[in-house]
């Protein structure tokens, strides 16, 4: 029995449920945790993820959390084509690529999120629900000041210290990654991997957010000949557009425009 707890416009789900697609690996249940009415709050889930978070995965019983450990642990539980690769020195580069997503980028992604979109949602909860569900993070969640970094970006914004380093981050490792690929088709190398797959979330969330300009118009071309290959893959819409609502999607395209401004002015955009 193979389960997979998830929502729509998670980065971390997406992540895993495209690397289930391209291994070939379909859950027997899907499990939609709505991460912005709080179900991840709910103390069933909480058994099962104490970080209150997304995704989620049980195999005969056996709870797998982090969604990078669950994308390794699908390539080499499961049959199909692998998503590491053979090479040593490549496998070492995935795994490089796996540990920045996770100690940089992804928290970085977080406070994105929700100074351009999030905040504006939650708004919706009226001020009694939203200190609620502001309050209900753990203390450990996406970093060990999660809890309280998200009430600044939800209350302050643009304003929150801090949050033009988390753009020029960002925009930093777009540069990165057009680096290495001017050398190789593909982040680790001349095959895709789960290399591709760690990054992948990060390039879409700025598309559904309306920032494609943080790549295209000549700034990192090889990023944007990478996302083309990416989203012409099968399995691309499936695991990133399908499950994400169409209210969010329009939320996040429709908030992340008003914001991009803004964010052009931080990163330095003409």
């Amino acid at each position: 029995m193979l389960e997979l707890y998830h929502h729509g416009s998670s980065v971390c789900a997406a992540k895993v449920r495209f690397a289930m697609a391209e291994k070939g690996v379909v859950p027997d249940e899907m499990h939609y945790i709505d991460i912005l009415k709080g179900e991840q709050f709910d103390p069933d889930y909480l058994k099962i993820n104490p970080k209150a978070v997304v995704p989620a995965l049980v195999h005969d019983d056996h709870i797998i959390n982090e969604s990078t450990v669950i994308c390794e642990y699908v390539n080499d539980a499961f049959d199909g084509p692998p998503l590491m690769p053979e090479d040593p020195l490549a496998r070492a580069r995935v795994r490089l690529r796996e540990k920045a997503v996770d100690e940089q980028l992804h928290p970085a992604c977080g406070e994105l999120t929700f100074v351009c979109c999030h905040r504006h949602i939650l708004m919706r909860l009226g001020e009694e629900k939203l200190r609620e569900f502001l309050g209900s993070t753990p203390d450990q969640s996406v970093t060990t000041t999660w809890k309280e970094r998200k009430k600044e970006l939800v209350r302050l914004g643009f304003e929150a210290p801090g949050i033009d380093r988390t753009f020029r981050l960002y925009d930093d490792y777009l540069s990165k990654m057009n680096e290495a690929l001017e050398r190789n088709k593909w982040l680790a190398g001349a095959d895709f991997s789960l290399a591709d797959v760690a990054l992948t979330p990060y390039v879409n969330r700025l598309d559904m957010l309306s920032m494609s300009g943080m790549w295209t118009g000549g700034r990192f071309p090889f990023v944007e000949a990478w996302f083309g290959r990416i989203k012409a893959m099968e399995s691309f819409a499936p695991a990133f557009l399908d499950w994400c609502p169409a209210d969010l999607t329009n939320d996040l395209r429709t908030f992340g425009a008003q914001s991009w401004p803004d964010v052009k002015q931080i990163i330095g955009i003409k």
